[in-house]
């Protein structure tokens, strides 16, 4: 008789840097401290925020928020030209600190990543007392403060690592797992934004413990494919591993809209919104693509894409939305109004900081 195997529970932690790229400014420069704080975006009112210190947020102010939006929330803010160079140094150093710990690393951002602790390299066995250890590191090391979820599987870890930001440290341990999805709001939920989060509601599920009492086809039937992930999460599955080599495919953002969309205006704007959600990303990941691409869903629930590729890649705003508004305009609409909208970029150059630096630094604004 072959004896029975049990595969050990899995030690996830995910590590979200506070307000990461204003943190580095703000300690880097102490006439920013305790001061609202932007980096990115301008006092002209040009550009986005790519990231709001705590001091800015407080007046509401968001990253992927136009600046003039910013100026009209807090209109002390200070604006601050992005330092990418120094941000990928010091997210260099973080994940050395990860690395003594472990070498199952997955990053997502400069700022943020996923580490498997099963099985430590320092042989600690405690996930949370690594994680303590890894901020109390960043903060001794770097003068910087980290969050950190600590759980099971990687859904249960993000969403802990921003319970309790900033420096927060929050632990689901197995036997709570299922109690926490059961009292997580739905608009908590992997790909539920407003229009999901409000159809929810509206058929009266508010919490992971009314999502679990449908059924799966239920599920399918009301949010489609998604539906299979809402039915194993809020029972606490995801097998998803900490991918070590996560190579960015594709960046992009979408939205379903309220009403069904009829004007070209209106689509065009809502573009513009899309679009700043993607170069947000971009500036984030540190990534230009060659190949813009839109997507758009009509009332039918039919769908088509269209793209436009470039002989060199991409990652300004303008460029990103108008390619997306001239596609747009090519297709026919006549007797169609549009459910949803995306945009995308693929086929991706070298990260931004890897390329040849331009004479004039000032191309690298954060203002489009």
């Amino acid at each position: 008789m072959q004896p029975i195997t049990v595969s050990p529970v899995r030690k996830i932690i995910h590590i979200d840097m506070d307000a990461f790229y204003a943190s580095v400014e703000q300690r880097d420069f102490p006439e920013y401290r305790g001061k609202p704080l932007a980096v990115g975006g301008s006092p002209t009112g040009r550009g986005v925020v790519a990231t709001a210190s705590y001091e800015a947020r407080k007046f509401g102010v968001r990253s992927a928020m136009s600046s003039r939006k910013a100026m009209q929330l807090c209109p002390e803010i200070i604006f601050v030209f992005p330092r990418f160079e120094v941000y990928k140094a010091v997210s260099r150093s973080i994940r050395e600190i990860f690395s003594r710990y472990t070498d199952i690393i997955e990053p997502l951002s400069l700022d943020e990543a996923f580490l498997d602790v099963t099985e430590d390299k320092q042989k600690i066995g405690s996930a949370l007392e690594i994680a303590t250890q890894i901020k109390n590191a960043i903060k001794t090391e770097l003068n910087l403060t980290a969050s950190a979820g600590v759980s099971v599987n990687k859904f249960v870890a993000k969403i802990a690592s921003d319970i309790n930001k900033p420096n927060g440290l929050t632990f689901i341990g197995p036997s709570k797992v299922e109690s926490f999805i059961n009292e997580l709001p739905v608009e908590k939920f992997y790909g539920v934004g407003k229009v999901t989060a409000d159809k929810m509601k509206n058929m009266q599920l508010y919490t992971g413990a009314d999502l679990r009492k449908l059924s799966e086809n239920e599920l399918v039937k009301h949010f489609g494919k998604t539906g299979h992930f809402f039915y194993n999460i809020v029972r606490g599955i995801d097998e998803r591993e900490v991918q070590v080599h996560r190579e960015t495919k594709s960046l992009g953002a979408e939205d379903t809209f309220m009403y069904d969309l009829e004007n070209i205006e209106e689509m065009h704007k809502e573009l513009d919104k899309i679009g700043l959600t993607v170069f947000n990303k971009l500036q984030k990941n540190q990534l230009k693509g060659r190949t813009v691409t839109l997507k758009i869903k009509y009332s039918d629930f039919t769908q088509i894409t269209r793209n436009h590729s470039f002989s060199k890649p991409v990652g300004d705003f303008d460029t990103i939305t108008e390619t997306a508004k001239r596609l747009l305009e090519k297709v026919d609409m006549e007797e169609k109004t549009v459910r949803l909208l995306g945009i995308s970029l693929s086929n991706f150059g070298e990260p931004e900081t890897k390329a040849k630096k331009p004479r004039n630094p000032e191309q690298l604004e954060l203002f489009p």
